[in-house]
């Protein structure tokens, strides 16, 4: 069915379709709401699930606590005796003049070198 022929069901002014006009509402808002708000969603959370996978050494990272640092070593689980990446990955960051180890799903965002750039003192 196209949108312009769900609008006329909708909008024409007969009794015959009062019965057609929630049948046809609802799925038409449940799209709307799938497309404005849930697919955006999803499609942000699976890059940023990316960038967590992608994180390495020298990165600037932001921690879900709001602690900002440099990631200095990863280090990786193991599943069946073979190295996996997990949000449960342990991840030392230095912040500062402190080291902190987080786990890789704390970060919330993660900022990646370029290799021309150095930090100010």
């Amino acid at each position: 069915m196209t949108v312009p022929l769900a609008a006329v069901l909708l909008f024409a002014p007969s009794e015959g379709n009062a019965m057609l006009q929630p049948l046809i509402m609802f799925p038409l808002i449940f799209l709307v709401f799938y497309f404005v708000i849930m697919r955006p969603q999803s499609q942000q959370r699976k890059q940023h699930e990316q960038a967590l996978r992608n994180l390495k050494k020298g990165d600037e990272v932001v921690t879900s606590g709001g602690v900002i640092g440099d990631v200095v070593h990863i280090k990786e689980g193991s599943k069946d005796g073979q190295p996996a990446q997990t949000m449960e990955d342990r991840v030392t960051i230095k912040s500062g003049e402190s080291r902190l180890v987080v786990e890789r799903g704390r970060i919330a965002r993660v900022t990646p070198r370029t290799s021309g750039t150095s930090s100010a003192a």
